[in-house]
């Protein structure tokens, strides 16, 4: 019985994970020679509230103004829509702040040599297409620099069952004429 109770505490040491052991140059305040920081955990903007999501705009809209337009925010057409004030659409607050915490991590030693690459196909493509489509969240505004404007488009009407719930009552949806195969 202590031989068995011997190995399970020395399986259950093997399989729990080393305690970290302080770095012998922590003493000194050597950046990047302690125990690494826990990186804070990034949240969606939309999800963010107050000051908080205030903060987190202004630091977005330098990104895109100081680097992503300049860089990458190629000519105003009727094919690549923008906006001057596109921190008024949610959706587009949303593409750019996920386009700008991907390439915060994609620049990060740790996502290695080929990190901006895969930046680029992966993230930068895909948001900049997205955001900037003809038919996409901006093209209502700005289609030509000489003609700046701005507008939000309408959102879709809720659902048919979500109207029914709030009201409290069974709505039957309208018969549109179509025929439905089940």
């Amino acid at each position: 019985m202590s031989r068995t109770a011997d190995h399970a505490q020395q399986i259950d040491r093997l399989s729990s994970a080393p305690a970290a052991e302080p770095s012998p140059f922590a003493a000194f305040g050597m950046p990047g020679l302690g125990a690494p920081s826990p990186a804070p955990d990034p949240q969606p903007i939309l999800e963010l509230t107050g000051q908080e999501r205030e903060d987190e705009l202004d630091s977005l809209t330098d990104w895109v103004d100081d680097f992503l337009l300049p860089t990458y925010g190629a000519e105003v057409t009727t094919a690549a829509p923008w906006c001057l004030r596109w921190q008024e659409h949610d959706d587009v607050v949303a593409w750019l702040h996920a386009l700008w915490l991907s390439y915060q991590q994609h620049r990060e030693p740790d996502a290695g040599l080929a990190g901006m690459l895969v930046w680029h196909r992966d993230c930068l493509l895909h948001a900049m297409a997205a955001v900037r489509a003809p038919g996409g969240p901006l093209s209502a505004c700005m289609t030509s620099p000489d003609r700046p404007a701005h507008r939000l488009l309408a959102s879709p009407p809720s659902s048919a069952r979500t109207t029914s719930a709030r009201s409290g009552k069974d709505e039957e949806p309208e018969d549109d004429g179509s025929e439905s195969v089940t």
